[in-house]
């Protein structure tokens, strides 16, 4: 089978995307895995595959799969690539979108500056919604990861997600705590875990451990996560400058415990780089 495909990126956090809906697409795990190669294959952090809607309100549904071949259930820079992407392809001409993935609807607005921001949701803190194994809902739990423990936030932005907040995001070793922790038994899914640094009330530093996957450039919902985190514990305003290694995302949420349920937004950027094809 030959699959047509283009390579995608919203801060450096890069993607396989592909049209589900003009070609027939079938494909395993293992097959995913291999794509993902960076050597042997396409390489990827994720391969997001577009469908026709699954809801009544949608305008597109997509499955996002991570580089080992396991699914995830929300994608913030991978809905703003998929939005760019159906603009560009001429499979809608709307500035607003609805789209779906298996956990979530958000909204995408295209903005005359080329940027694309996402309506993302709320973030769910109850512990089974995460999941998490944890009796009672928190702003803040202790976990042990590398022989260290850490109190860390903990919700659900269609993936689970853990944050830390750590001092110096430069030397902290985000690859072994960060494993350690995305693989915690407390975690039944895993999570993504995001490491914190406060720059001030407007501005926060971030680097994210994804599951299935590592270290990335950047997370869209690892930003939206850290920001809500950073607002549970009086840390910071509404709108907040999240920096990651591969740039910027400005995320807002007006809630400031973990009882609201107002939604976040994110706004930034989303690149097309090549389209290719290849012979499964």
């Amino acid at each position: 089978m030959l699959l047509h495909f283009s390579k995608m990126h919203g801060l450096g956090n890069d993607f396989m995307v592909v049209d589900g809906i003009n070609q027939p697409v079938y494909l395993n795990k293992a097959q995913i895995a291999r794509l993902s190669h960076r050597n042997f294959g396409i390489g990827f952090d994720q391969l997001l595959l577009i469908e026709p809607p699954q809801h009544p309100a949608a305008d597109f549904h997509f499955r996002i799969f991570n580089a080992d071949g396991s699914e995830a259930g929300h994608c913030g820079n991978g809905a703003r690539c998929v939005a760019k992407y159906v603009r560009q392809r001429g499979l809608s001409w709307k500035k607003e979108l609805s789209l779906s993935t298996n956990t979530a609807m958000m909204q995408a607005l295209l903005e005359d500056s080329g940027l694309i921001t996402i309506n993302m949701g709320a973030p769910r803190f109850e512990p089974e919604q995460i999941p998490l194994r944890y009796a009672q809902k928190s702003t803040n739990y202790g976990l042990e990861a590398a022989g260290i423990r850490y109190q860390v936030g903990a919700l659900s932005m269609g993936n689970p997600h853990c944050v830390i907040k750590v001092d110096n995001l430069e030397t902290f070793n985000v690859e072994k705590v960060g494993q350690a922790m995305s693989e915690h038994s407390y975690f039944p899914q895993q999570a993504n875990v995001g490491f914190m640094q406060i720059v001030d009330r407007e501005h926060i530093k971030l680097r994210v451990y994804e599951r299935g996957v590592g270290e990335t450039l950047a997370c869209g919902t690892g930003a939206c996560a850290a920001m809500v985190v950073s607002r549970l514990n009086q840390l910071t305003e509404k709108k907040v400058k999240v920096t990651l290694p591969g740039g910027n995302l400005w995320i807002e949420w007006h809630g400031q415990s973990n009882q609201d349920q107002n939604n976040v937004s994110m706004t930034g950027s989303a690149k097309w780089v090549y389209e290719g094809q290849i012979e499964l």
